[in-house]
């Protein structure tokens, strides 16, 4: 059910345009939506507002009567939002895993103050995937295959993981010699249980709905697991470099990394036009060619 309120202003634009097409162009939604709106309209105040003909709509009285009463306060609304898209927001809320913050986007944010001293950034660090369309966050960096429907993403890097174990436990178990066979043993997962998933799905194949195994809530809770034995570890290298060089663990299967499974800055596609997002996002691509270099 579309709000009150909307049903309320699409009328007013209506009303202005005399036309639901040059409306719908106004409010950036397609005529049947406006159509359908003043139809609800219609029905919540138990009569009609306007009077179609040939070249689009036209008020009857008692549709004249609630334009009245509604255009200067819906215009003293509209010209404090022209004020606000004059004015944008010089802040960016940023959305990301600790581990990637840590190693990788902080270290930069100095640079990036420098260049842009008037563009303040938030850093907020969450497992979970965040809702872009209903939390106010900017852009969040996620560790993915790239797929984020009705959303911008650009891709910036992919550090390789590599599966880990203790020799022991692959001494007791099958040999691996390909990404399914890893899931003959027990997984470790990060805390919102995302990466192994998505290594199975980038390697093509097919996995249960949800992997067993114990998850952890910070990428290096995953190396004293797995040197414990407790199952296969997808880590970065360097999380896990003295334990390698120990003998602690070892690298359970060598194979190529999936390029398409990396980290992605996301956006949503109408927030393009507000200038700190977008300066933030080329930053953030000049920083991601420039670690590739």
């Amino acid at each position: 059910m579309v709000a009150r309120f909307t049903l309320l202003h699409s009328f007013v634009v209506v009303a202005r345009a005399g036309s639901m097409k040059d409306a719908a162009a106004t409010l950036s939604v397609t005529p049947g939506a406006i159509s359908q709106r003043i139809r609800q309209l219609e029905k919540t105040v138990g009569h009609r507002l306007f009077v179609r003909t040939r070249v689009g709509v036209r008020l009857d009285p008692r549709g004249a009567a609630l334009l009245a009463a509604l255009d200067a306060p819906f215009g003293a609304i509209e010209a404090v939002e022209r004020s606000l898209h004059r004015h944008p927001s010089r802040r960016v809320v940023v959305s990301t895993v600790a581990s990637f913050a840590a190693s990788w986007l902080v270290p930069r944010l100095g640079g990036f103050a420098r260049r842009h001293p008037d563009i303040e950034i938030a850093v907020e660090t969450d497992s979970r995937v965040v809702d872009l369309l209903k939390e106010p966050v900017d852009v969040a960096i996620r560790h993915g295959l790239g797929r984020y429907p009705g959303m911008d993403s650009i891709k910036l890097i992919a550090p390789e993981l590599i599966v880990v174990a203790s020799p022991g436990l692959l001494e007791a178990g099958p040999p691996i010699a390909k990404p399914a066979d890893c899931l003959s043993f027990p997984l470790l997962h990060d805390l919102d249980r995302g990466d192994w998933s998505l290594w199975f799905e980038a390697h093509g194949v097919a996995t249960p709905r949800r992997l067993k195994g114990p998850s952890f809530s910070d990428d290096h809770l995953l190396v004293p697991a797995a040197v414990a034995g407790q199952g296969l570890a997808l880590i970065r290298d360097v999380y896990a470099q003295g334990e390698l060089a120990s003998g602690r663990l070892v690298r359970a299967l060598d194979i190529g990394w999936p390029t398409r499974f990396a980290y992605y800055a996301v956006t949503r596609s109408d927030r393009e036009q507000n200038a700190a997002i977008r300066q933030f996002r080329q930053w953030l691509i000049e920083e991601a060619d420039g670690g590739r270099d």
